[in-house]
């Protein structure tokens, strides 16, 4: 059993930067391929970015390449989201995600192939 939880949302202008953390609660990180979705008013559950077990391999949605980079830890059980230049569109609730398979481009971005899920950490751009 994997327990995420998330930090690091919070209000920011739009051209700021805020960094996420997800800190995971297991003997044994590194066999954790781990993603950060998010979550917008009145929309899906959309994929924005996941990083292989040993953070070698990176993969993110169109919207937020250059811009977001995902980085992990495995020393602190923990994976980064730091994202910069923000946008009022980013505004949505973020998720941390853990799955025990291996990186698999493009399947990392279903949401249905991660076993395990944070609570989020709302995150608000203002205009």
């Amino acid at each position: 059993q994997v327990q995420l939880v998330e930090s690091g949302g919070g209000l920011v202008q739009a051209g700021g930067s805020l960094r996420l953390s997800c800190a995971a609660s297991v003997r044994t990180f590194s066999p954790y391929t781990m993603g950060w979705f998010r979550r917008a008013p009145g929309e899906e559950r959309e994929f924005v970015a996941a990083i292989s077990k040993s953070g070698g391999s990176t993969y993110y949605t169109d919207s937020v390449k250059g811009r977001f980079t995902i980085s992990r830890d495995n020393a602190k059980n923990t994976v980064y989201l730091q994202m910069n230049s923000l946008k009022p569109e980013d505004t949505a609730v973020y998720y941390c995600a853990a799955r025990s398979e291996a990186f698999i481009v493009p399947r990392i971005a279903r949401r249905d192939e991660y076993n395990y899920w944070g609570q989020g950490t709302q995150v608000t751009v203002s205009s």
